[in-house]
């Protein structure tokens, strides 16, 4: 009895490069989901999550030649493409709103986003919103280590590889992260109450 295996990212990624379509689809088939996750998981809006990840696969298609496989797994440098792809969107929603208020037109804002409401429901639990607002205000480089580490489930040594930066600065920045958060999130002390004829 044979027993098949799955070919490696690195085999699927040898044969993309000599233009075998089937195999980059392979690759996506693989690791879109994880990749439209963490992009989710960012902009919270399903349908611009689904574009920015149709962007990543084209860019990396473009760019296969550059790639780096983490320990055969090309996940950590497709989310660092699904990164940088983001940043970049965001960049070109700031200039066209601030062309429009230049223009005298405000940015119009709809009644609500679905995906929006949705993930309230989802996330419903006050301690949750508090975590992710306050990963919202960590410095960029430290969010970033943050979201990939625990949005996208990588490990340090992946994460590395997706910022393109040493494992030992992504060791530093989480450890910095995770002193701020818990510094941020810890419960307030309560003040003790003055029994009677005590004076606080």
């Amino acid at each position: 009895m044979t027993v098949r295996t799955e070919p490696s990212d690195a085999a699927l990624w040898q044969a993309s490069l000599a233009g075998e379509h089937d195999a980059f689809g392979q690759i996506f088939d693989r690791h879109a989901t994880r990749v439209y996750n963490y992009l989710l998981r960012r902009t919270a809006d399903w349908s611009e999550a689904e574009d920015l990840t149709a962007a990543v696969f084209l860019q990396a298609w473009r760019r296969r030649a550059d790639v780096e496989l983490d320990r055969d797994s090309a996940l950590p440098w497709l989310l660092g493409v699904a990164r940088l792809t983001l940043r970049n969107a965001q960049r070109a929603t700031r200039r066209y709103q601030a062309t429009l208020l230049r223009a005298g037109t405000a940015a119009v804002a709809g009644e609500g986003d679905p995906a929006d409401l949705i993930a309230g429901r989802i996330d419903g639990d006050r301690q949750l919103a508090a975590l992710r607002a306050a990963v919202s205000r960590l410095p960029s480089q430290q969010r970033d280590v943050v979201e990939l580490c625990v949005y996208a489930g990588l490990d340090q040594q992946a994460a590395a590889v997706a910022l393109g930066v040493s494992i030992g600065t992504v060791k530093s920045r989480l450890h910095r992260a995770r002193q701020r958060l818990s510094a941020e999130l810890s419960p307030e002390p309560t003040a003790r109450r003055a029994r009677p004829g005590e004076e606080l």
